[in-house]
């Protein structure tokens, strides 16, 4: 069997990975990288109050994993109750926020991009 040049896997550790500021609170970004357009992985500390902003180009899928008291997502401006366990697909133009403190793993495709992060 013929070896790869270069491997055909990353691995990332969220928990070695800075924090930076976003629009929903606090993210650790995996995979963002130039030679990955495919997808990457975001493990986010929501604020109690995150900013409505929506994406023209990436759909987001959200998987909640810890809620602290009373947590929802505004999504096109509809209240929807989370909970651990949820998940949700949120796609190009919806505008949605997180209201209450949670922690969430966010998949977007294609890979984040920081300039289509949009605010009204």
């Amino acid at each position: 069997m013929e070896t790869p040049a270069q491997p055909r896997f990353k691995i990332a550790h969220l928990n070695e990975i800075d924090p930076v500021p976003c629009p929903c609170g606090q993210t650790r970004r995996a995979f963002v990288e130039p030679d990955n357009p495919v997808a990457s992985i975001h493990y986010v500390e929501i604020k109690a109050d995150a900013e409505t902003h929506y994406h023209k180009k990436l759909t987001e899928i959200y998987l909640i994993l810890e809620t602290e008291g009373e947590c929802y997502m505004e999504l096109d401006g509809e209240r929807h109750d989370v909970q651990p366990m949820s998940t949700i697909l949120i796609q190009p133009g919806c505008r949605h926020r997180a209201v209450g403190k949670m922690k969430i793993v966010n998949v977007p495709v294609p890979t984040f991009d920081p300039d289509d992060e949009w605010f009204d």
